[in-house]
């Protein structure tokens, strides 16, 4: 796994992807609202997720899968999604969140992402290419690998996990060939 671009560009293709999710896009709408101090707080203070913010992930990061959330009843989201934030171990909880019908890896990567107190990435295809891997590996394996890549080339570049994950996003879309 190695970064397909100069780490020196990280900041500029996250301005970037500032720009092409322009204001008045639901995608950048959704984004900014899991952005939110406010909510971060909220979360992390009660210690789980209801559905109805589990759902605004899935529409964000993975659309497909957003009508699956609503399989799942609140207390059960409650409960996994607080296991998953309070639990010990950077497989079980990502395994825990995997557990919840219509979160797969990426979605339960994106939930651990906005609403865990360490830093995490979201894993899914363009990030990958970015990190110079052609096919993804969803393996709890490959996750470990994947979020510690990520922890040390964010703190070794002084940047938040949001400013990397945009980064390898963009470069993705400014660069991966049509398949």
């Amino acid at each position: 796994m190695e970064l397909r671009f100069p780490e020196f560009e990280i900041l500029d293709l996250a301005k970037q992807y500032l720009q092409y999710w322009s204001r008045g896009q639901k995608t950048f709408e959704r984004e900014e609202e899991l952005m939110d101090e406010v909510l971060i707080d909220q979360v992390q203070q009660q210690g789980y997720l209801d559905i109805e913010l589990l759902k605004t992930v899935a529409l964000w990061h993975f659309p497909q899968s957003a009508h699956h959330i609503d399989s799942n009843s609140e207390s059960d989201v409650r409960k996994i999604t607080g296991n998953a934030l309070e639990i010990q171990g950077e497989i079980i909880r990502l395994e825990v969140l995997t557990d919840l019908t219509g979160l797969g890896f990426k979605t339960a990567s994106a939930v651990l992402h906005f609403f865990h107190k360490e830093k995490y990435p979201i894993i899914n295809e363009p990030a990958m290419w970015s990190l110079s891997v052609d096919e993804a590996d969803y393996s709890y394996e490959y996750w470990l690998k994947y979020v510690d890549f990520c922890r040390d080339h964010a703190e070794r570049n002084s940047v938040d996990m949001r400013t990397l994950d945009r980064a390898l996003w963009m470069y993705s879309k400014e660069n991966q060939p049509s398949r």
